[in-house]
């Protein structure tokens, strides 16, 4: 059986062979004039408009522990604490549509493909329209990144650390979903003038976990960003406010909550028939800053990032589901964060990374309360803080090395597991290049 890659190649192949031999039905009939004006110039004349750029990401990675579950790229194979792991390899293809008569973008076509041993997957796949007369507004409609958050639509070839925080992979799995997004970006007019960006979309829901949308709710995203902004000559400061609004459809009549009867914190059940069909919210809240200065041997960076709001899951999982739960619908209020410290060491090649994450998937219960006979509480109510410190080697504008070392500490329950630490540190290398 042939590879689905082989059979990509081989088509892409014909294709080319056929755009060559436009204007040529026979090899004798080979002439370099007719080559140059039927085939080689309308080509090149529409590549003239073609933008390509990708990274790959080949990493080793050594776990505290045999099977160790992690969001540092995946959990490990039951028997295995070791691994090297092809974490991203990405190629992207941008098309921008002149505007009739201007220097100016009418329509831009982005595809962006993830090729890795576990498979091929597509990354972005969106048509953006351009205002054509001030290009301030800007419509967007396809497989496109969720406007919510500062890490979240960081790119993974550009963050400091190896993977985004622990609460943006289980809320916003994959960063992307389909749907449609206003945006709006002020123009520079005004050198003491700051910049802001306001995006605003509907999108589906489920993101790239799910194979097609499983309801009709949608979410609404929007947010609000200062772009950096200069507040001396060294120092610049730049910050954001994301909402999202939306949820999916409870399946069973079934709904839980905590609660507190006689100081004990447990799952109470609402059982109302008009919870069938009805929407589970999902509601969340962030905020963000970064500061920047610069100085003659590099950066120091600091950012800090905070969400908040409710988050309906199952009894076991707060992970944004792939497929409709069937089960009793949890709702829980969480709230976390992600905080950077980034230095330069000596020269802006070398550079010194600390983040600390946090996730509280249910602010209601902590510690021991969790385990309780009769509660209800699982390991989706136990939270987690990662401590994660590592160093950067920027080889030249395109290769990086990465030395990243990760310690996951989850808090201390009465659950059965979950009494003491669990052994899930991680320690990666990594390369970078793109281009």
């Amino acid at each position: 059986m042939q590879s689905p890659y082989l059979k990509a190649v081989l088509s892409i192949c014909l294709f080319l062979s056929a755009a060559a031999a436009r204007g040529q039905h026979y090899l004798s009939e080979y002439d370099s004039t007719l080559f140059i004006r039927d085939t080689a110039r309308p080509i090149l004349k529409r590549l003239e408009h073609l933008h390509f750029s990708g990274y790959i990401q080949p990493q080793f990675q050594a776990a505290s522990a045999r099977g160790a579950a992690t969001y540092a790229g995946g959990n490990f194979a039951e028997f295995s604490a070791s691994r090297f792991q092809l974490r991203r390899a990405r190629i992207k293809v941008d098309y921008i549509l002149p505007a009739k008569g201007r220097n100016l973008p009418a329509a831009l076509f982005t595809f962006q493909y993830d090729i890795t041993e576990r498979g091929a997957f597509a990354r972005d796949v969106f048509l953006r329209l351009y205002e054509p007369k001030t290009q301030k507004l800007s419509l967007f409609m396809g497989l496109l990144a969720r406007p919510f958050g500062y890490e979240v639509n960081l790119s993974s070839a550009y963050r400091e650390s190896p993977e985004r925080g622990r609460m943006s992979q289980v809320l916003m799995p994959a960063e992307r979903d389909l749907g449609a997004m206003i945006s709006f970006e002020s123009k520079k007019d005004s050198v003491r003038k700051p910049l802001f960006r306001i995006d605003a979309g509907v999108f589906n829901g489920p993101g790239l976990s799910a194979p097609a949308d499983f309801d009709s709710y949608k979410d609404l995203i929007a947010r609000i960003t200062l772009k950096p902004y200069a507040l001396g000559p060294h120092l610049s400061v730049g910050a954001g406010l994301s909402l999202l609004r939306g949820g999916w459809m409870q399946v069973s009549h079934y709904r839980y909550e905590t609660v507190e009867r006689n100081g004990v914190k447990l799952f109470g059940v609402d059982s109302a028939a008009a919870n069938a069909g009805a929407e589970a919210p999902r509601h969340y809240y962030g905020a963000d800053v970064q500061l920047i200065y610069t100085h003659r041997r590099g950066r120091t960076e600091l950012r800090a990032e905070y969400w908040r709001g409710t988050q309906p899951g199952t009894a076991t999982t707060t992970v944004n589901p792939g497929s409709l739960p069937l089960t009793p619908t949890y709702i829980r209020k969480f709230d976390g964060a992600f905080l950077y410290f980034i230095q330069s060491l000596g020269s802006p090649d070398w550079e010194l990374v600390a983040k600390y994450d946090w996730y509280d998937p249910n602010r209601a219960v902590s510690g021991r309360e969790i385990g309780g006979a009769g509660a209800g509480f699982t390991a989706a109510d136990v939270r987690y803080g990662t401590l994660g410190f590592g160093i950067n080697y920027y080889m030249s504008t395109q290769v990086k090395v990465l030395a990243y070392y990760e310690h996951v500490r989850n808090e201390t329950t009465a659950l059965t597991g979950y009494t003491g630490d669990q052994r899930d540190d991680v320690f990666t290398l990594r390369m970078q290049l793109r281009f």
